[in-house]
């Protein structure tokens, strides 16, 4: 995240940073340099919590299992209606292979319209196209 907080800083961004003790706990870290404003929370799902509810957009990076369960999150509570519709872009063709692996896995369990509240892009200049080009 160091480097996405540092990237967005010296684009002119405002970077926010959701903390937990959970995370800092099980890693011994805190917020980087770049981070101006931070959302402290207790727990690794307040702190998914935040980051959803607290964004209009979310770009995915390529992760482990934090962002896939991020993901997940997002994507559920867009789909049961617990949360207005925004983009939601994967970066990297991992997830979209992952996701496509899934869909024919389980395909008979997903409907096509909530495969349509994921976009996927293969680099951070696709994503923000995507993003500006984004129709609720």
């Amino acid at each position: 995240m160091e480097a996405v907080s540092r990237g967005a800083h010296e684009a002119g961004g405002h970077v926010i940073g959701v903390t937990c003790e959970d995370i800092e706990a099980w890693r011994k870290v805190s917020k980087n340099a770049w981070v101006k404003e931070e959302w402290r929370r207790k727990t690794l799902v307040q702190r998914m919590q935040a980051i959803i509810e607290g964004c209009d957009a979310a770009i995915a990076l390529p992760g482990g299992v934090g962002t896939l369960a991020e993901i997940a999150l997002m994507w559920n509570l867009m789909v049961v209606e617990s949360l207005h519709r925004r983009p939601l872009i994967l970066v990297g063709s991992g997830w979209q292979s992952t996701l496509d692996q899934f869909f024919s896995s389980f395909g008979y369990y997903m409907p096509a319209r909530p495969r349509e509240d994921i976009t996927f892009a293969l680099d951070i200049k696709a994503a923000v196209m995507e993003l500006e080009n984004y129709q609720a």
